[in-house]
């Protein structure tokens, strides 16, 4: 039953780790209501989602006493904040890496008493969690990484530093020969910073190891994400970019098994018919901007609305596993020059031209089976803005239908929201 769900909280852990225990107490409870209205009242849900369900019940109790362990065991958590992080260099020097983007709305008051109102509502997010105290992931990082794939993000680094160690890798913006090599360069120096952090060298033989965990990690997201695909989808969109945010929390070789146990209840689910929504029902998918924890705001409006979200084109979605690389490298520099060759595929419209990705989208859009494109936005998020314009013209050649929305964590616009996509639901039913 949904009423019996809670999200635990732990005060004495929160305390050690020089939160504002008296404001943060405040977050699981609102939390809870949260979840339980947009996910356990959902119905049909597959008997899998339990592990993802605990996994928030424990986000911010058990899976930070996790890391405090991990930490007490010597080895560092480094905190990240894209998906152009080298998470198998982490991974490699055995550290811990766990994602940091911001996706709420309670924490910008306090960003915004320092960084200005008028940039973008993640960078916000985040960095009011840091200097309000009011994140268990940020208190207990040794290092954040962050890259340069924006201003906001890049400027909002310098005053980063001063609260947490942080680690600035540039992205370069384009996608050349000599941008390979530039990207490369940084790779390496982060894997200098990493193992500075972590007083362990990241050799051959681990970093292949690694790339083997994190490969195993996106084939099993690959393969879930495969598995919605089928028409009518066996899982909701909803659990889906739940299940999408947690890959950055969770340790990888444990996410992976019960990511690859849904997906064999699901092969089962499609295989007796047992489906969330039936034939018929409006398949819509989602691209632009990422969506952090616990931002659930688009889905659960699409949803309620009687569409089913069936893909992500976002750095919470299919950017982030959609390529792997080779492990068998000849050389220590060869499995580096791969994984900057896998990394430099991830279309994130800070690059130009970024033509790969319009087309990207298109075809993810086929695969997925998806009637209409909602192409999602944070405000002030000027790339993915402008690139909208190149998509939507895409979209229309194309044929398919296109909406775009520009928002933030707010609640203030929900109504207007649900008016959109309805009527956006009506124009592809005709």
């Amino acid at each position: 039953m949904p009423e019996s769900f809670e999200v635990k909280a732990d005060p004495e852990l929160w305390s050690s780790l020089d939160m504002d225990v008296a404001r943060f107490g405040n977050v699981p409870p609102m939390l809870t209501e949260a979840y339980r209205n947009i996910f356990l009242r959902q119905g049909n849900r597959p008997a899998a989602m339990a592990y993802f369900d605990d996994m928030v019940r424990n986000i911010f109790s058990g899976r930070i006493r996790e890391m405090v362990d991990a930490k007490k065991a010597g080895r560092p958590v480094i905190g990240t904040f894209c998906v152009y992080v080298p998470e198998e260099v982490i991974h490699a020097a055995d550290g811990v890496c766990v994602g940091l983007c911001g996706g709420s709305q309670g924490s910008i008051a306090d960003a915004e008493a320092i960084l200005p109102r008028n940039i973008c509502p993640m960078v916000k997010s985040a960095f009011g969690f840091k200097v309000g105290r009011i994140c268990p992931f940020f208190q207990v990082v040794d290092m954040v990484y962050g890259e340069t794939t924006c201003d906001a993000k890049k400027k909002t680094w310098e005053l980063l530093e001063e609260y947490v160690p942080t680690h600035v890798m540039e992205i370069p913006q384009m996608k050349r020969e000599r941008d390979k090599k530039l990207w490369l360069e940084e790779v390496k120096d982060f894997k200098s910073a990493i193992e500075k952090i972590t007083g362990k060298e990241v050799g051959a033989e681990g970093l292949k190891g690694s790339i083997e965990v994190l490969n195993a990690k996106r084939r099993a997201l690959q393969r879930l994400n495969a598995l919605r695909h089928h028409d009518p989808s066996p899982i909701s969109g909803r659990d889906m970019l739940l299940i999408q945010q947690i890959a950055f929390y969770d340790i990888p070789e444990r996410f992976t098994s019960r990511v690859n146990d849904l997906c064999d209840e699901l092969e089962r689910r499609i295989a007796t018919g047992t489906f969330v929504a039936p034939g018929g029902t409006p398949r819509i998918m989602v691209s632009g901007t990422p969506m952090a924890l616990p931002n659930w705001k688009l889905h659960n409006i699409v949803e309620n609305a009687g569409a089913v979200v069936v893909n992500e084109e976002s750095c919470i979605g299919t950017r982030y596993y959609k390529d792997t690389i080779d492990p068998d490298g000849s050389s220590l520099d060869a499995m580096l020059e791969r994984l900057t060759e896998r990394y430099m595929k991830i279309d994130c419209s800070c690059f130009t031209p970024n033509d790969e990705r319009i087309d990207q989208v298109i075809r993810e859009c086929r695969e997925s089976g998806a009637q209409g494109i909602i192409d999602y936005c944070l405000q002030f998020c000027h790339t993915y803005n402008i690139e909208a314009v190149k998509l939507r013209r895409a979209c229309e050649r194309e044929g398919i239908p296109f909406l775009a929305i520009e928002t933030d964590y707010a609640t203030e616009d929900v109504g207007q929201l649900q008016t959109r996509v309805e009527a956006f639901l009506e124009q592809i039913q005709g």
